[in-house]
């Protein structure tokens, strides 16, 4: 797609050279740094329409924008990008312009951090947009327009660098920025840039839904206090209207749980290493509190001088991709409908314009966590071109390394062996789920890019050994990966031979040629030679399980799913094999309890299967729901992981476990929405 119009920043931005932010984990960083952070700036085109029927935008923005038309919010975004595949958005104007002069106004933000939430750092601030009417160009970003700086928004930042605290100053806000009646002459003339970096994504990217969403509970604590919950974990932000003396402060603590010694107080320092403790002062004026970013909350408390917060206007901004879902669960089957809405509700806020890690600490789309979301939310949505823009924006990581990064869109250069593998398998689900042929061709030279960088690693017999650039993590948190015995500190990247890796691999060829096979291709692996090593390096007769390493001293549960999950285990195998799975039952981490329930599945073992998602132990969804869960956690309960995320949706398998495996068995029906 191309632009008609030029990319505008500030004079700021207009001499920065940008900087590279892309190397290999263990390769060397940028000595620069971004010149700014947290930078906020509000863009402003005034025009004139005679009718204004059948008028969108084109729109992008680096790093993100809200667009707001007449004073009206209208949508937010783009996705997250790199600039050589770069997102925009098209939207729809008819609805919020009127006959005569109409203003158009751009609230564009730059991060300038280095994180798993977006690509910035880079010293690239700006916007560009065309307006067409009837199908024909109206205007674009260019001189005409003009810009003004928010100073109002400071802070500490809080995850991993992923966000910045707002603390919003009312007294330095641009007095109605958004208001029609503005004058441009208190703006400065925006600053074009001839040639951009920029190329743009083939198709306009959906943005994500926005909308209002009132507390479930109100407590007025007196004095100007309040408790407010929302009576489940949402993302969005919290809004309302205030009113005070100039220089008052309002203290807003938002939070997924409440405080152990206070069940009137939101817990702001949560576990996942976010603190989402803001303190705003008034302008002495009406102020309407309205965050930039989005938060994973539940709870809220108010902090302010009494009758300065307007408790009518309290509500939550909710944020979420689009989620219409196509099909529902029915079933007397005890908790297993309360299992499929956990992990619902999971998708739907953990959805942003990706599936995120988490929406509170990463906001990033991790590789392995998409083998579960990605195919559950086409399970519960039918969408297929979001799971297929994850799968691009995967493979666009291979302009850093092609054996790919493990988190997509982003700064932060992290290199986890087996995700990387596991892409292979994120592709021929999604054709499995969609029959769309051509978007595997199109994706099956990243398949094989990844093969390829994998093999300078492999020793004679086929195995790989030392995969010294990349992490290998097996499961995640450390503590549920069975007492795995070949795993090394966070840090090492090079280690000996090992099983789960070596399944992967394996896996990866096999699932290359099944997509060879479907594009009529002659350029099969053969994984025979591979396989007879896997046997002779991992397998113990005496046991007749596979072990995590060479040493032969321990079985864990991944090195006994991974080679069933593979199709690497004899036939002869599978009955000890599932004994022996059903003994550890899910004694790993949540998002690799999909492959644990797979090779049940794989095996006709429906009944056990079922058992293990139904099951009440402290590793199960029930424990979650035990716990007062409303998303599902990163780990089976709140205090096996150090931080744990309370929205994670790497833990949503049961969806595609009912669909795939268990609907129309048992009395599991799946009704059409």
């Amino acid at each position: 797609m191309t632009f008609l119009s030029q990319w505008i920043t500030t004079k700021d931005f207009a001499s920065l050279k940008p900087i590279n932010v892309f190397h290999k984990e263990h390769g060397t960083p940028p000595k620069e740094k971004s010149t700014f952070t947290n930078y906020h700036v509000h863009f402003r085109k005034k025009f004139t329409l005679k009718t204004t029927d059948n008028v969108f935008i084109n729109i992008s923005a680096d790093d993100y924008y809200k667009l707001y038309v007449n004073g009206t919010f209208v949508c937010k975004g783009p996705a997250a990008a790199y600039p050589q595949n770069y997102k925009y958005n098209r939207v729809d104007l008819s609805p919020f312009l009127k006959a005569g002069e109409n203003i158009l106004a751009v609230h564009v933000y730059y991060q300038g951090l280095v994180n798993r939430a977006w690509v910035s750092g880079d010293n690239r601030c700006g916007l560009i947009a065309d307006v067409f009417q009837n199908g024909k160009f109206v205007f674009g970003t260019g001189e005409s327009w003009r810009y003004s700086l928010a100073k109002e928004f400071s802070g500490d930042t809080v995850g991993y660098e992923t966000a910045f605290l707002e603390n919003i100053d009312f007294r330095l806000e641009e007095k109605g920025w958004k208001e029609p009646d503005y004058n441009d002459e208190d703006y400065h003339p925006a600053v074009c840039i001839p040639e951009s970096e920029y190329i743009f994504y083939d198709a306009p990217v959906q943005t994500v839904d926005v909308y209002d969403m009132l507390p479930e509970k109100i407590v007025n604590l007196g004095g100007g206090s309040y408790f407010i919950d929302f009576g489940q974990e949402i993302v969005g932000s919290f809004y309302m209207h205030a009113t005070g003396e100039r220089g008052d402060k309002i203290r807003i603590l938002c939070g997924e749980e409440i405080s152990s010694e206070n069940p009137f107080l939101a817990r702001s320092d949560m576990r996942c290493n976010c603190n989402y403790d803001e303190t705003c002062t008034l302008s002495g004026k009406l102020d309407k509190f309205e965050f930039f970013d989005y938060k994973a909350f539940r709870y809220v408390n108010i902090f302010a001088p009494e009758g300065a917060a307007n408790e009518s206007t309290f509500r939550a901004v909710v944020s979420h991709h689009p989620f219409k879902e196509v099909c529902k669960i029915k079933t007397d089957i005890p908790h297993l409908e309360n299992i499929w809405n956990l992990c619902r509700n999971t998708l739907k806020y953990g959805s942003q314009e990706s599936i995120s890690d988490c929406p509170s600490r990463e906001k990033g789309l991790y590789l392995n966590d998409f083998v579960i979301s990605g195919l559950s939310h086409f399970y519960l949505t039918g969408d297929r071109q979001y799971f297929r823009k994850a799968l691009f924006d995967f493979a666009d990581t291979a302009i850093v390394c092609p054996g790919l990064m493990a988190i997509a869109n982003c700064a932060f250069m992290q290199e986890i062996a087996d995700y990387s593998l596991l892409y292979p398998l994120c592709v021929i689900n999604y054709y499995n789920a969609t029959k769309d042929k051509e978007t595997i061709e199109k994706l099956y030279p990243t398949v094989c890019g990844i093969l390829d960088y994998f093999r300078k690693f492999e020793r004679e017999d086929g195995l790989l050994e030392n995969v010294h650039e990349k992490w290998n993590i097996v499961d995640w948190p450390e503590n549920l990966r069975d007492n795995y015995d070949a795993f090394m500190p966070r840090d090492t990247f090079g280690i000996d031979c090992h099983n789960v890796l070596n399944a992967h691999y394996i896996g990866a060829k096999k699932i290359k040629n099944r997509i060879c096979e479907i594009l009529g291709y002659d350029e099969k692996e053969n994984t025979v030679f591979a396989e007879k090593a896997f046997f002779n390096a991992f397998y113990n007769a005496e046991t007749g399980l596979f072990c995590d390493s060479e040493k032969k001293t321990h079985s864990a549960i991944h090195s006994n799913v991974f080679p069933l999950f593979y199709d690497i285990a004899d036939e002869a195998m599978y009955e000890r094999l599932k004994s022996f799975i059903m003994k550890k039952g899910f004694s790993c981490g949540v998002s690799h309890s999909y492959f644990v329930c797979k090779v049940l599945a794989k095996l006709g073992a429906y009944e056990e299967e079922l058992a293990l998602i139904v099951n009440d132990s402290e590793h199960s969804w029930i424990n979650m729901l035990r716990e007062g869960a409303t998303t599902c956690f990163e780990a089976w309960g709140k205090e096996q992981k150090w931080n744990t995320s309370l929205c994670h949706p790497w833990a949503t398998s049961p969806i595609i476990l009912i669909c795939e495996d268990l609907a129309g068995k048992f009395g599991i029906e799946l009704e059409k929405i």
